[in-house]
């Protein structure tokens, strides 16, 4: 009588750091993570381990989706800065060129981007704006390419044919645009606070926006039902 071997059919292992068939999802939290670590701090601070801290997952586990940090931010950048900035493009082209259509495109348009992306507009102060940020270049040659020159040529247009304030400069117009936007939703938590205003969404922020830049701070005309 043969005697029966052990069977051998163990569980294989998987190698440190290494998903398991449950995680397919996993490598998109860790993007949505890095999005969010990286606006909070910094993308030059920011180390893959803090990343891997606070998606509460192992280092190894980062290297294995994306390798090394520069690896993993152009990760970010092709498949979740690119895409949230997409639509704007879209927004403002089925606009047409009646200069409030554009205003109001614009506005909705970033908008339902911070909605979606509430990690974009810190991003964009820390790494756009301020001296010495990781994407400042980028915006320029692939995030919003010739996007503002477009939008002031149109404004341009507009104004030639009596359609728009003589006293504005297109230019100006579309930095105008830029701050009552994007600043608020950057400087949101701080001035939540300050005025105790936690109700004040995104909606009320965009309303807000729309009224300002359709009605100015005057009163509206009696007879104005708009």
């Amino acid at each position: 009588m043969t005697t029966a071997k052990p069977s051998s059919r163990h569980p294989r292992s998987r190698g440190a750091g290494r998903p398991s068939g449950d995680d397919g999802d996993l490598r998109e939290r860790l993007l949505d993570v890095a999005a969010a670590q990286f606006a909070r701090t910094g993308i030059e601070a920011t180390s893959l381990r803090a990343i891997a801290t606070e998606a509460r997952v192992t280092p190894a586990m980062l290297h294995y989706y994306f390798g090394d940090k520069a690896r993993f931010t152009q990760a970010l950048i092709e498949e979740r800065l690119l895409p949230a900035v997409a639509p704007l493009r879209e927004h403002l082209e089925q606009a047409g060129d009646d200069p409030r259509a554009l205003v109001e495109a614009f506005a909705r348009g970033v908008g339902e981007i911070v909605a979606r992306n509430p990690w974009l507009p810190p991003l964009w102060v820390r790494e756009v704006l301020c001296e010495g940020g990781s994407l400042r270049e980028l915006m320029f040659s692939r995030v919003v390419p010739n996007l503002p020159q477009m939008l002031a040529q149109r404004f341009a247009v507009a104004q030639a044919r009596g359609l728009l304030n003589a006293a504005l400069d297109p230019r100006l117009l579309v930095v105008s645009l830029v701050g009552l936007t994007l600043f608020p939703a950057a400087g949101a938590p701080i001035w939540r606070r300050a005025f105790g205003a936690e109700e004040l969404d995104t909606d009320a922020l965009l309303n807000h926006t729309l009224a300002l830049l359709d009605h100015g701070v005057g009163a509206a005309e009696s007879g104005d039902s708009s």
